[in-house]
């Protein structure tokens, strides 16, 4: 007991040393900010590559973490959304609906300091974790019109190479957006078809909803999510990712091996429903990596990240034309026999 205990507590200190890399950033400011909707939160911060492309580019959705929490917003993740438009992206770092600090919905003000201790600590008191149905609302929302926006302020965005990228809540967010067209018909979230999208990067994503309520990840953030656990069972086939395959959207998951955020079994129970369901799904493991390197540009893992999105990023090769086959060798044929005489008449 006493080295489990030991190890615990330096798992605590690695995991408190890493969100202190992170929040200790100072937020970067966007290029451009537009609204997808009328809401305060229904934002989105354009981040653009630090030279002018010659070509059109990939354009990122990029959605923040913090347990569908008030206190996070999308500045924590604004240092590894401009290092990713350092690297030649377009990136919209989407602002949507998180549960609000009290009942009567005022989210009040919080520090990077109150955030992380919000999430870790638990307690009922705390900040209510989402807002059904609004915080899916928004991101859906996001996904159908930011790409038009984008266009629309003229960024030098290729339609044909969008990634939907998040982290941790925002992880989940990416992969239950890429996968709307398996909900229901008279679901208010369905779509026909695939979202117009090339791929799918989730870091330490909440992928799982039922491994997560198990492991009561970010303090029973899934139950607060479905608005308590007696709606659970109607909602979960609605907002769980792993319910929702097979999506056929190419799909990466990034996941730190020390991670005691989300621990690596969401992840990993998300991908072995995936290969149940006939899809295969891109595991990167991060070795000695917790939650918050992953998002923290300082931090090697982030570089892992960019590459990852890099790979979803690349246009699909166009098929090769099948080549003709070739003849089996046969062995000569014999004559053919001299045609009869016509008869006479």
């Amino acid at each position: 007991m006493g080295a489990d205990r030991e190890a615990g507590t330096d798992a605590d200190r690695a995991a408190e040393a890493e969100a202190a890399s992170l929040f200790g950033l100072a937020p970067v400011a966007p290029h451009r900010v537009a609204a997808y909707g009328d809401h305060r939160d229904q934002v989105v911060d354009f981040y653009l590559p630090d030279a002018e492309p010659a070509a059109p580019v990939p354009l990122v959705l990029l959605f923040h973490g913090g347990a569908w929490r008030a206190p996070y917003d999308r500045r924590h993740l604004s240092p590894f959304a401009a290092c990713l438009a350092g690297r030649g992206f377009v990136v919209a770092s989407v602002e949507y609906r998180r549960g609000a600090r009290d009942e009567a919905g005022k989210a009040g003000k919080a520090d990077a300091v109150d955030a992380v201790e919000t999430a870790e600590a638990g307690s009922a008191a705390g900040p209510r974790a989402g807002r059904w149905p609004e915080t899916l609302d928004d991101i859906a929302a996001a996904v159908d019109t930011v790409p038009g926006l984008a266009r629309g302020l003229a960024l030098p965005v290729d339609p044909a190479r969008v990634v939907l990228a998040g982290h941790s809540a925002g992880g989940h967010a990416a992969l239950w957006a890429a996968a709307r067209h398996v909900l229901p018909p008279d679901c208010r979230w369905h779509l026909a078809s695939p979202p117009p999208v090339c791929g799918v990067v989730a870091l330490a994503p909440i992928a799982d909803f039922t491994t997560a309520r198990e492991l009561r990840v970010c303090s029973d953030a899934v139950d607060q999510l479905l608005d308590g656990e007696e709606r659970a069972p109607d909602r979960l086939p609605l907002a769980d990712p792993a319910a929702l395959l097979p999506t056929a959207v190419p799909t990466t998951l990034v996941q730190g091996t020390t991670d005691i955020d989300v621990p690596p079994p969401v992840a990993e129970a998300f991908a072995a429903a995936a290969r149940r369901a006939g899809q295969p799904v891109r595991v990167v493991r991060v070795a000695e990596a917790g939650h918050f390197p992953l998002i923290d540009p300082t931090a090697p893992a982030a570089r892992t990240v960019a590459e990852e999105i890099a790979h979803r990023a690349r246009p699909a090769r166009p098929a090769r034309p099948a080549r003709p086959a070739r003849p089996a060798h046969r062995a000569p044929s014999p004559p053919s026999p001299p045609n009869p005489p016509k008869s006479v008449r």
